[in-house]
């Protein structure tokens, strides 16, 4: 998402979310949960999903600079396994729609970086799943990251096609 950025000598003003627009281009408005995070640079954080209860999240960059993935896991789906990425910065507005069913994650190659998040779904940790995070040939700017113990112990994607029946 390329949301309308409108600069002058004071600054800048922007819409981050407009309900019509947004669904217009494909993301629902139906979002129940904001989250926010901050994070050093080199840390890695995700891939996270949640199997039933799957979340759509709009994400942004508040302050910094993150390169913020998406990769499908829904079971029987075609794309299985495929992944999409974009730079996201404070700088430059953009916004990734992770739809549904899509695992998630993100580095940070600034010295730190905020992000914010919208959810279609509340966050319920005995629903989650997720992916390891270089077991997708994700093409990550960074080779050993920062990593919670969490995201350490994700399970590789094969584990998951397999558990999924892919």
């Amino acid at each position: 998402m390329e949301p309308d950025v409108h600069r002058d000598a004071r600054g800048f003003f922007l819409e981050t979310f407009h309900a019509r627009k947004y669904r217009d281009g494909g993301v629902p408005p139906d979002f129940v949960q904001d989250n926010a995070s901050r994070s050093q640079r080199g840390t890695l954080r995700g891939l996270h999903a949640q199997r039933q209860r799957p979340q759509g999240k709009l994400v942004r960059a508040v302050r910094g600079e993150i390169f913020d993935v998406a990769v499908d896991i829904r079971p029987g789906s075609k794309t299985f396994g495929q992944w999409a990425a974009a730079t996201l910065s404070g700088d430059n507005f953009r916004q990734l729609w992770v739809p549904p069913g899509f695992a998630h994650g993100f580095c940070v190659v600034s010295e730190v970086a905020e992000v914010e998040y919208k959810c279609t779904d509340f966050y319920d940790p005995a629903d989650e799943v997720g992916v390891l995070w270089n077991s997708v040939g994700i093409d990550w700017p960074l080779r050993e990251p920062l990593l919670s113990a969490r995201d350490q112990a994700l399970p590789p994607l094969d584990q998951l096609r397999r558990e999924f029946g892919q």
